[in-house]
């Protein structure tokens, strides 16, 4: 997912520190009275370092209920915490690092990553922010008491993905407990990689899965396994929000940053959105419930 164009604010002040059942549940539909969402976009990357424990800080700090965070697996199988499929743009892999061949999270190990600063390039209060393990992630949401998008990032880059982040969703009985239905989904998965998410969907069959990107309107029936579809928002049309939710999907665009956008796509009947700035989409939350009541 790529960011809007809205000015990154000044860093804050705080800064930190297998396959479930035999029986398939049914995809959940569409909660006429589950709240909107303003998802934070890889924590709230807009106001610290992407994917990182101190951006989950801030989106809690900042108001939001669920944390959007992108995982992909090193060479050594463990799942961790970035969006690129190199270390380059978000760390200074190149100066612990200078004489590797590739700074691709592929072809890293745990132990090479572990050794990098994720947090300086986006400001010096960030000094010495680690790229953190998926374990770490969820521990840390749990703590906080937030909900979880998980977007998996190329899975074809990492083959297995699906069965290593099922074992260790497994493993944490808090993320197989769903929500009410009045609240927010507690997990969702989701990727651009359809086929990969029907793989996730058979082995975490209870947990609600997404596609990300446009749906064709004739091809929702053929996703009919998937509970989310989630596009850009560029070019969002009420009637295509309309089409997606009459065939039984949440939807749910990305990355809305301008206040007055936010509103827009609340206004042709989405169920949420997803932005760098929790704290602006609260607001825009709160704009859009006003007028409407």
């Amino acid at each position: 997912m790529t960011a809007g164009g809205a000015p990154a604010l000044a860093a804050p002040s705080f800064h930190p520190s297998g396959p479930v059942g035999a029986v398939r549940v049914s995809a959940e539909q569409p909660s006429p009275e589950r709240p909107l969402v303003a998802v934070a976009h890889r924590g709230a990357s807009g106001h610290a370092p992407e994917n990182t424990l101190a951006a989950i800080d801030a989106a809690d700090e900042l108001g939001a209920v669920t944390v959007e965070i992108d995982v992909q697996l090193t060479a050594d199988g463990e799942p961790v915490l970035m969006h690129d499929a190199s270390l380059e743009r978000t760390t200074d892999i190149e100066e612990v690092h200078p004489d590797l061949d590739s700074y691709d999270i592929a072809d890293l190990t745990l132990e090479q990553i572990e050794a990098v600063d994720a947090g300086s390039w986006f400001d010096p209060a960030f000094e010495g922010e680690p790229v953190p393990t998926f374990e770490e992630a969820l521990d840390r949401l749990e703590s906080l008491d937030l909900n979880l998008f998980l977007e998996v990032k190329d899975p074809e880059s990492h083959p297995g993905i699906e069965e290593v982040l099922a074992e260790e969703l497994t493993s944490h009985s808090y993320w197989m407990r769903k929500n009410p239905p009045r609240e927010p989904n507690r997990l969702m998965i989701q990727s651009f990689d359809w086929d990969s998410m029907e793989t996730s969907e058979d082995l975490l069959p209870s947990v609600p899965h997404g596609l990300l990107g446009e749906v064709p309107v004739d091809e929702l029936d053929d996703h009919d396994w998937a509970d989310m579809v989630n596009p850009n928002h560029t070019g969002l049309t009420a009637d295509y929000v309309s089409s997606v939710q009459e065939a039984g999907f949440e939807i749910m665009p990305y990355t809305v940053n301008e206040q007055d956008r936010m509103v827009e796509v609340l206004e042709m009947g989405t169920d949420g959105f997803v932005t760098d700035f929790p704290d602006i989409g609260q607001d825009a939350v709160a704009e859009f419930e006003g007028a409407r009541w």
